[in-house]
């Protein structure tokens, strides 16, 4: 519990009708309790920090202001929103972010009313709240809707989209541009924020619409009017874009001046229409670590606040991501052509070496999932070898893209697919649980799944020496701990191979299934099969297996339902081979966060859990027998 003492302000805040009940004066001293309350409660349990850090005043004046949750606000992705989350009466629960059963990372609607739009991927937030903001348009409710979105969201084409659409529209939607990427300009500082109460203000609006009915009688001073407005704003604001999609643009304001953003929020509270507030703001404001490295403070384990830098975490050996960027690293030497693409995930898919000795021919496109897509197609046109480096869940957002501009035309374009299957902390909307099942019923398309680092730097190989568009999927965090081989060797495509001889019983693994599948057939006296790919399948391995066992298992980190265990179903049908078959993998159902272990113990994909599985299948066979 808040130790009142410590926290007299935030102490007193269940909700954010309570922030409304305080005096202006004393919202600076809540601002002060919040951040560092934020930053205790983070460094115990981990989680997203340095956005949560820049986003105290903005969380307070935006509950101040409006009237959450009838006034519905859109956080884009989410790691902005701890302090919304803490305001909004799940400042008690903060310590369990992230964790199993505990909240969400991510605004989620089935957690609070006060989270207006589940999200976890970017770019989301305008197209969101602006569907709101013309609901209530047709309800004829007097209400305005509020999109929180990021510079680095504004990569993504669909909050273009969004912008487009909503300049032509008179609902009442509010999108503030978190700006946390640069440093306060000179511009940002008494005269902007004075120019930006009159630009919000109700006078101001009314003058310059009244104005412009007029002045478009006579076309001539209309455009000289207009002209001289832009160059106005352009002294002040870098609008022009905004204002051209047909917003009233505001700022940019210095974002953690309270008194300002409660001003200039107050008067845009009162306007009609689409209203742009450029906000600028520093990432880990308060805490000097993670604003000089915003980046290491983004997401962080449990660490201690009074030290200057965060500690790694002991080695537990190679992951799958630093495989992927040892092995581009050697490519890159030896293949002239190849280029590295990512969607701002330089970091995270392991590119930043390549990004340092390769700068040339390294590209992050932001985040923009379907341009990375196609910008590779056209790459491979011109005789380049790109490999785009993705997580699971993002090539999600880049389908059409796959089909259509690499697919169809057979084009060599290798995709290294990260966080493949459960990821854990982030929960649902950042699992892979699906690639296998979209990506085999592609035409062209080879799908390869490591069982093991040395495998991973293999199909990497063979994925980059075939002409053809390839894919290889591989988990978050270690592997089994398998010795990395600094030789580029390939292997056959469409070939599994036999990693135990059993009896009775085949499991057929594919990739991180592997381990666990040989943990469960021990005790089963079971043969296990890494099948290495999913597309093309090794039918006469399949066929093989069938011929020599009584049953056979697939076990797959993706959802069952159109699968690799469909792929075998498929070939066994093909081929009319009749004999029982179980198929494991990710249940159909969306899995919630907790560690990578204890989700995959929850749905029985851990070596007892497949185990148990096979038990119960062998039992229910049994049965079937006996009464037939």
């Amino acid at each position: 519990m808040i130790d009142h003492k410590q926290y007299p302000f935030l102490s007193r805040l269940n909700s954010p009708h309570d922030l409304r009940q305080l005096d202006e004066e004393e919202l600076e001293r809540l601002a002060e309790e919040l951040r560092h309350y934020l930053l205790e409660s983070v460094s115990r349990s981990g989680g997203h920090l340095a956005a949560g850090l820049g986003t105290v005043e903005l969380t307070i004046a935006l509950h101040y202001v409006f009237q959450t949750p009838y006034d519905p606000l859109v956080w884009d992705v989410g790691h902005q929103a701890y302090p919304h989350k803490i305001l909004t009466g799940r400042r008690d629960q903060l310590g369990t972010i992230r964790k199993h059963g505990g909240l969400s990372p991510f605004p989620k609607r089935t957690e609070s009313s006060y989270d207006a739009f589940g999200v976890g991927h970017s770019s989301t937030s305008i197209s969101a709240a602006l569907g709101m903001a013309i609901a209530a348009s047709m309800d004829e409710r007097d209400q305005h809707a509020v999109a929180i979105i990021g510079d680095g969201g504004l990569t993504g084409g669909m909050a273009f989209e969004a912008l487009n659409h909503a300049g032509t529209l008179d609902a009442n939607l509010l999108v503030i541009l978190n700006d946390n990427e640069m440093s306060i300009s000179p511009n940002v500082g008494a005269m902007t924020n004075y120019f930006s109460k009159i630009l919000s203000s109700k006078l101001y609006t009314t003058v310059r619409e009244g104005g412009k009915q007029i002045l478009k009688q006579v076309p001539e001073v209309w455009e000289l009017a207009r002209r001289a407005e832009e160059h106005v704003k352009g002294m002040v604001a870098p609008g022009t874009l905004f204002e051209e999609l047909g917003f009233n643009y505001i700022g940019p304001i210095d974002g953690h001046d309270l008194e300002h953003l409660i001003a200039t929020l107050r008067n845009i509270r009162g306007l009609q229409g689409p209203q742009f507030l450029h906000v600028i703001t520093k990432k880990g404001k308060g805490y000097l670590p993670a604003e000089r490295d915003p980046v290491a403070y983004h997401g962080v384990s449990p660490f201690d606040p009074s030290q200057e830098t965060l500690k790694k975490a002991p080695s537990k050996g190679m992951t799958y991501t630093q495989v992927f960027g040892q092995w581009l690293c050697d490519i890159a030497e030896r293949e002239p052509k190849l280029v590295g693409i990512t969607p701002a995930m330089r970091e995270g898919s392991g590119l930043v070496e390549f990004s340092e000795r390769f700068p040339k021919r390294y590209f992050d496109v932001g985040i923009a999932e379907q341009h990375a897509l196609t910008v590779a197609a056209g790459m491979a046109c011109e005789g380049y070898k790109p490999v785009v480096a993705i997580y699971s869940t993002f090539l999600q957002r880049g389908y059409d893209q796959l089909i259509h501009d690499v697919a169809v035309q057979n084009l060599p374009v290798l995709f290294a697919i990260d966080r493949a299957g459960l990821v854990g902390p982030d929960g649902p909307t950042h699992a892979g649980s699906f690639d296998l099942s979209f990506l085999r019923c592609i035409p062209n398309m080879v799908v390869m799944a490591p069982a093991d680092e040395n495998e991973c730097r293999q199909m990497l190989t063979t994925g980059i020496e075939y002409n053809g568009p390839a894919t290889v999927r591989y988990p978050r965090g270690t592997g089994p701990g398998i010795k990395v081989e600094r030789e580029l060797s390939t292997l056959p495509i469409g070939k599994g191979e036999i990693r135990r001889e059993g009896k009775k019983v085949a499991l057929l693994a594919f990739g991180s299934m592997v381990a666990p599948a040989l943990d469960a057939a021990e005790a089963l006296d079971a043969t296990v099969a890494n099948m290495r790919f999913v597309k093309p399948l090794d039918e006469a391995l399949v066929l093989a297996l069938a011929r020599d066992h009584e049953y056979l298992v697939t076990v797959e980190e993706n959802a069952i339902m159109g699968g690799a265990g469909s792929a075998v179903n498929e070939c066994l049908a093909a081929h009319r081979c009749l004999m029982p078959i179980l198929n494991l993998g990710l249940p159909d159902r969306y899995i919630e966060h907790g560690s990578r272990d204890e989700l995959l113990a929850g749905v029985e994909l851990n070596g007892e859990g497949i185990q148990r599985n096979i038990e119960r299948f062998l039992q229910k066979k049994n049965h079937l027998q006996v009464i037939a």
